[in-house]
C-alpha cells in the first residue's frame, strides 16, 4: 500500500452552506483561486463559476446541485462541497452535511440570518457538525457585522465568537482586525488580476480602533474561559495567553459545537479569503477529531465501530448518485475507514449484494481525475456501481457494517406530465428513473384514474428544473400540467374493521381473514403496526404480508386518494385456512379491512403549510399584508431592518401559486420573499369539501 500524501491530521472535509444569494459559490471560487486550484476567478453572474457547471445553474445564477472539489492550503488537503441555498434543493444540503466533518456557514452582512440559513443550521445541529461563520458582503450598503452576530444569537440560539472585527464597512470596508493575533490586515483594493485579494499590509491596530479591539479581545477570552480552565486561570490572573493557546482553546470549543468562530469579508471583492482558509485549518476538524463511526453488523445485529484509519476494514457511505454523459452512472462516496481500491468488489450492506468498483474518480465540479484508490477521510466518486443508491453503506465483504441511513423530506408539490410523441413516451420512463436515482426528493407515480404520470418535488422551481433537464439532457419532449398540492389524509376517530378475502374457483382457493383496530395519532407520528395475535390464530409467516397490505392501502386514502398519515394499526384477531391461506390472500384482506375501517374513522385532509418571509419597502406594507391575509396566511411577526419591513408568516401552499407575480405587481418589483415547508395542518372544512368534490386532474 502506498504511503499517504497528506496525513489524516491535515485533511479537512468541509461544506459551504447558507441562504440563497449569500455568496457560497463566489466564496468557493475565491478559495479555489487563492489555493492555486484554478488560475482565474470564476463569476456566478457571468456564468463562468467553476462550481456552477449545469446549464440551468449558469442561466439562473444559482446553485442547483452540490459540487465537490479539492484544494491545498499550507500543506493541508481540503475537500469542499458547495451546496445550494434554495430551499427546493435542500436534499443536496442534507446529504452533503451527513458526510462532512465541518462547515462554513455564510451569512450576508445585509440580510443577516435568513430563513434558509436557519434550515441548514438545524441540519448541521442534527448531525453535530462543527461550524465557523463567515459574514460576507461587508462592502454592501447596509452591512452590519454586529447586527448579524445578534441575529445568530436570536435566531440560531448559538454562541458566536468573533475572532475578527471589520475595519470600516460598506464602501469603506478595507480590512480586518485579527483578535487572536491583535494585528490589522489591509487588502489591496487594486482591481488588477495580479493583485486581486492580496493582503496589502499587516500592521499594528490603528489608534482609533485600539480600545474596541482590546474590549473585543477581552470578551473573546472571557467566552473561552468558560470552556478552557487554563484560559480561565490566565484571565483571572490578568495574564495574556499566547496565540497558540488561544487557537487551541477556540478549536476545542468549536469541535464540541459550544462556540462558533465568526469571521468577515467580501468574497466578491476578494477580501477575507486567506484568513478564512487559515480558520479552516485552525478550527475545523480533521477525520481524526471526529468520533468513530458506528453501525450495525447486518449478519449479527451487533453494534460496531470503525475508527478513522487506513488499517481498519472498509466503511463508506454513498451520498449521491449522478448520471454523467461521458462515463455513465457515478456514485459519490465518503470513506470513513479503510481503503477503497479500483478493480475490486465492495459489499453493499444496505441491499445485501456485492458490487464491482471499476474506476475511482476525484471530482472537480463536473471534471474528473482518475485515481487508483480512496483512503480514510477521502471524498470521491465510483464508476461501475449499478445497484447502489443514495444512503447505501459500502463495506469490506468480509467485515460488513451498516451505517445509519439518510432520511429525506417528502415532496409537497406535484404536476402531471405527458410525453409529446410516442418516441418521447419510450424515453420518458428511463429518463425519470435516472432522475429519481439522483434525487431522493423526486417521486414519480402513475395515476390509474387519470392515466397521467405524476411527478412530485419540493417546490415549483425544483419541478421546473427537473422538467427542463428532461428536455435538455434526455431529449424528451413533455407537456406539463399546472402545479398541485400534495395533500395528506388523516383520521380523527378510532374504529375496528374486518377484512375477509375468500376465493373458491376450482383448484387451490384463497383465504385470508383479519380484524384491525385503527387509531389516530399525534401529527408527525407516522405509522405504527402492532401485532397482538396470540395462540397462532394467524400463522406468523403471514404477518408481514398483512402489514404490507396496510401500508399499500395507506398510499391511497379514502377521501380523495392522498396518502394517510399519523395512525396506529393493531392486528388483534382473524383466522386462516390450513390449505387455502396465502400471503397474497392476507395482504388483500388487510387492505380491505383498512379501507373499510378508515372510512369509519372520520377522515380529514391535511395541507402543507409554508413558512414565508417577505422583505418589502415600508410604503407597500399594508398592501402586502392584505394580500397575504386573502391567502389564509397567519402573520407571526413584523420587524424592521434599515428601511425595509420583514414579514414572517405561515401560509398554505395551495394559496401561494403565482405569488411571485402578485408580489412584484404590488411592490413595483421591490419586494422579495423566501418560502419553505413547515408542517402539515388540517384543511378548513369548507375548503376540504371543495377539494373532495373536485376531481384530481
Amino acid at each position: 500500500m502506498e504511503k499517504r500524501k497528506y496525513s489524516l491530521q491535515k485533511v479537512r472535509n468541509i461544506g459551504i452552506m447558507a441562504h440563497i444569494d449569500a455568496g457560497k459559490t463566489t466564496t468557493t471560487e475565491r478559495i479555489l483561486y487563492y489555493t492555486g486550484r484554478t488560475y482565474k476567478i470564476g463569476e456566478v453572474d457571468q456564468g463562468t463559476a467553476e462550481m456552477d457547471w449545469m446549464e440551468q445553474e449558469k442561466e439562473r445564477g444559482i446553485t442547483i446541485t452540490s459540487a465537490a472539489t479539492q484544494c491545498v492550503w499550507k500543506e493541508y488537503y481540503i475537500n469542499i462541497i458547495d451546496t445550494p441555498g434554495h430551499v427546493d434543493f435542500t436534499v443536496e444540503v442534507e446529504r452533503s452535511i451527513r458526510v462532512l466533518d465541518g462547515a462554513i456557514a455564510l451569512f450576508c452582512a445585509v440580510g443577516g440570518v435568513e430563513p434558509q440559513s436557519e434550515t441548514v443550521w438545524r441540519q448541521a445541529d442534527r448531525y453535530k457538525v462543527p461550524r465557523i461563520a463567515f459574514i460576507n458582503k461587508m462592502d454592501r450598503i447596509g452591512a452590519d457585522f454586529f447586527g448579524t452576530i445578534k441575529m445568530m444569537v436570536d435566531r440560531l440560539h448559538t454562541h458566536p465568537l468573533p475572532v475578527q472585527i471589520p475595519i470600516g464597512k460598506e464602501e469603506n470596508f478595507v480590512g480586518i482586525i485579527d483578535l487572536v493575533e491583535m494585528k490589522a490586515y489591509y487588502w489591496n483594493t487594486k482591481e488588477s488580476e495580479e493583485s486581486k485579494g492580496a493582503i496589502f499590509s499587516t500592521t499594528e491596530i490603528p489608534a482609533e480602533l485600539r480600545d474596541e479591539a482590546e474590549r473585543m479581545h477581552d470578551e473573546m477570552l472571557e467566552s473561552l474561559a468558560e470552556f478552557d480552565d487554563s484560559i480561565m486561570e490566565d484571565y483571572l490572573e490578568k495574564r495574556s495567553p499566547g496565540i497558540d493557546r488561544i487557537r487551541k482553546a477556540i478549536r476545542q470549543a468549536t469541535l464540541s459545537c459550544q462556540l462558533t468562530p465568526v469571521l468577515c469579508g467580501s468574497a466578491f471583492r476578494n477580501r477575507g479569503i486567506q484568513p478564512l482558509l487559515d480558520a479552516i485549518i485552525y478550527y475545523l476538524p480533521s477525520p481524526l477529531d471526529m468520533p468513530p463511526i458506528s453501525g450495525v453488523n447486518p449478519e449479527t445485529g451487533e453494534t460496531q465501530e470503525r475508527h478513522p484509519s487506513d488499517s481498519e476494514p472498509l466503511s463508506a457511505l454513498a451520498f449521491k448518485v449522478q448520471t454523467d454523459p461521458h462515463v455513465g452512472r457515478i456514485t459519490y462516496v465518503r470513506v470513513y475507514s479503510g481503503v477503497l481500491t479500483a478493480k475490486t468488489y465492495v459489499y453493499n450492506a444496505t441491499r445485501e449484494l456485492n458490487e464491482r468498483v471499476n474506476d475511482i474518480l476525484l471530482m472537480h465540479a463536473n471534471r474528473r481525475q482518475r485515481v487508483s484508490e480512496l483512503r480514510t477521510g477521502d471524498i470521491g466518486a465510483i464508476v461501475g456501481l449499478k445497484r447502489t443508491f443514495t444512503g447505501d453503506t459500502l463495506s469490506d465483504p468480509t467485515h460488513p457494517i451498516l451505517l445509519e441511513p439518510m432520511r429525506f423530506p417528502e415532496p409537497v408539490i406535484s404536476i402531471a406530465i405527458e410525453p409529446k410523441t410516442r418516441a418521447d413516451q419510450e424515453k420518458l420512463g428511463l429518463a425519470m428513473s435516472k432522475l429519481a436515482e439522483e434525487d431522493p426528493t423526486f417521486h414519480v407515480k402513475f395515476d390509474e384514474e387519470t392515466n397521467q404520470t405524476i411527478i412530485s418535488g419540493m417546490g415549483e422551481l425544483h419541478l421546473e428544473i427537473l422538467t427542463d433537464r428532461l428536455r435538455r439532457e434526455f431529449n424528451v419532449g413533455v407537456n406539463v400540467g399546472k402545479p398541485r398540492v400534495s395533500y395528506r389524509e388523516t383520521l380523527t376517530k378510532s374504529a375496528e374493521a374486518e377484512g375477509k378475502f375468500i376465493k373458491q374457483s376450482g383448484g387451490k382457493g384463497q383465504y385470508g381473514h383479519v380484524w384491525l383496530r385503527i387509531e389516530p395519532m399525534q401529527p408527525g407520528f407516522g405509522f405504527e403496526f402492532v401485532n397482538e395475535i396470540k395462540g397462532g390464530v394467524i400463522p406468523k409467516e403471514f404477518i408481514p404480508a398483512i402489514e404490507k397490505g396496510i401500508i399499500e392501502a395507506m398510499q391511497s386514502g379514502v377521501l380523495v386518494g392522498y396518502p394517510i398519515v399519523d395512525i396506529k394499526v393493531t392486528l388483534f384477531d382473524g383466522s386462516f385456512h390450513p390449505v387455502d391461506s396465502s400471503e397474497i390472500a392476507f395482504k388483500i384482506a388487510a387492505s380491505m379491512a383498512f379501507q373499510e375501517g378508515a372510512r369509519r374513522c372520520d377522515p380529514h385532509l391535511l395541507e402543507p403549510i409554508m413558512n414565508i418571509e417577505i422583505l418589502t419597502p415600508s410604503n407597500y406594507l399594508g398592501d402586502v399584508i392584505g394580500n397575504l391575509q386573502q391567502r389564509r396566511a397567519q402573520i407571526e411577526d413584523i420587524s424592521t431592518r434599515l428601511d425595509l419591513h420583514i414579514i414572517r408568516a405561515m401560509v398554505p401552499l395551495a394559496e401561494m401559486f403565482g405569488y411571485a407575480t402578485d408580489l412584484r405587481s404590488l411592490t413595483q418589483g421591490r419586494a422579495t420573499y423566501t418560502m419553505q415547508f413547515s408542517h402539515y395542518e388540517r384543511v378548513p372544512r369548507e375548503i376540504e369539501e371543495k377539494i373532495i368534490i373536485t376531481p384530481r386532474t
